[in-house]
């Protein structure tokens, strides 16, 4: 099988981490039919999360949007380790975003283009997703951003 999409990654700098196992009563990503859902991913880099605290104040948008893009990493590690090869994928469906807002931040949409731009780079026309970027409170383990994706296989 080939390997173009992890290929792609590998040009674009970066490279796909091993799949965590789940912390909680849940499963890290789940296949139905031809669509396997993503459980939330965090920024984690190895053990450790990459961004904490709220976006706005602690972690700026710029920062937050990286987040956003270990976290589309972490969920197809987490696709790859289900199902075996990125190149399965035929689209992207949806990107579902939460990001651990300060009062008054307002630019959810900004952060989670991380997640998007690098799916639409990897995927072409088929990383073109519907997607949603909600602010919120807080987030498990103080993360930064959180992030889950439906793809197509």
């Amino acid at each position: 099988m080939s390997n173009d999409i992890e290929n792609k990654l590998a040009e674009l700098g970066e490279k796909l981490p091993s799949p965590s196992p789940a912390v909680g009563a849940y499963v890290p990503a789940i296949q139905t039919g031809n669509l396997i859902i993503t459980s939330g991913q965090l920024p984690f880099v190895g053990k450790e999360l990459a961004f904490t605290g709220k976006v706005g104040t602690q972690v700026t948008k710029e920062d937050a949007q990286s987040a956003a893009r270990i976290c589309v990493l972490n969920a197809l590690a987490q696709i790859k380790g289900l199902v075996g090869s990125l190149d399965l994928i035929k689209r992207v469906v949806r990107v579902e975003g939460f990001v651990q807002s300060a009062d008054g931040f307002s630019e959810q949409p900004f952060v989670l283009n991380g997640a998007s731009l690098l799916l639409v780079d990897l995927f072409g026309d088929a990383g073109k997703h519907a997607r949603f970027a909600v602010g919120c409170n807080e987030l498990p383990l103080n993360a930064a951003v959180e992030v889950a994706i439906w793809v197509e296989v």
